[in-house]
């Protein structure tokens, strides 16, 4: 029984995935979405690949991810902070 709802859950996220990439590549057609905010969506990939390649294990680079994309968010934070207290 088990198989089956894991089985079930996996397909649903997978059409779910393909739903959004149906989404994205439809908005992108219709000019509706700006290539900048496209390639923001690639950064996690792109650091996972690069984090993939130098640990070689999925489960260290996916942590990697994690903590990096953690630690950019806290930075972008404290920068977009000090932009607005300091106008610049």
């Amino acid at each position: 029984m088990e198989a089956i709802s894991v089985g079930l859950a996996i397909g649903l996220i997978g059409l779910g995935i393909l739903g959004i990439i149906g989404a994205g590549i439809k908005s992108v057609i219709n000019g509706k979405q700006d290539y900048k905010r496209i390639g923001m969506m690639a950064v996690p990939f792109v650091v996972f690949g690069i984090s993939y390649a130098f640990f070689g294990e999925i489960p260290k680079a996916g942590v990697f991810t994690a903590v990096f994309m953690l630690g950019a968010m806290v930075v972008t934070i404290v920068l977009t902070g000090m932009r607005g207290t300091f106008k610049f």
